[in-house]
């Protein structure tokens, strides 16, 4: 199975492929994806990255997130991420997406072109051990609030998408 990423320009067209870790040190514009679910309560499930992760180990982050690969479909590569990491699927909306760039720990680079799904689900999910540390429901609201008084515990791409996910469900 080939496991290379899908390296794009801004404008979302393919440019090339290459190995995950090689272009996270290149820092390469490339695909990505991001999942929020929530519930009726208008809380998010937020997953602690496994502290094993090659970046960005032990930092909260939205309920799923990877990349898609070359040759996949990204509309199934979501919900078969989604099953993998957190032992569930549900219905997702394709909401937005976004270019963000940042330097991380172990001198990786992230230069991703983030798609944005949401979800609705309302029971505890089967994580994978190998994929999450902990995981937790959080109120949005409250979210938002520590989003800003507690940034060193989340990952870069949650904060950067998080305004534009906060306006998008609050319209609902």
């Amino acid at each position: 199975m080939n496991r290379e990423l899908i390296l794009v320009d801004r404008h979302d067209n393919v440019i090339g492929y290459g190995e995950k870790l090689e272009i996270h040190r290149q820092g390469k514009l490339h695909r990505g994806f991001s999942i929020f679910v929530i519930n009726k309560n208008n809380e998010l499930m937020l997953q602690q990255r496994a502290f094993s992760k090659y970046h960005s180990g032990g930092l909260w982050a939205n309920t799923c997130c990877s990349h898609p690969l070359r040759d996949e479909v990204l509309e199934k590569t979501v919900h078969d991420r989604l099953r993998y990491e957190m032992g569930f699927n549900c219905d997702l909306e394709d909401l937005y997406q976004f270019i963000y760039h940042v330097t991380l720990d172990n001198d990786l680079t992230e230069h991703e072109l983030d798609r944005v799904y949401l979800g609705t689900y309302d029971q505890s999910p089967k994580p994978n051990p190998n994929e999450f540390a902990d995981w937790k429901w959080m109120d949005i609201d409250k979210l938002r609030q520590d989003l800003i008084q507690n940034p060193n515990i989340y990952v870069y791409w949650l904060k950067e998408a998080f305004e534009q996910f906060y306006q998008a469900t609050q319209n609902k």
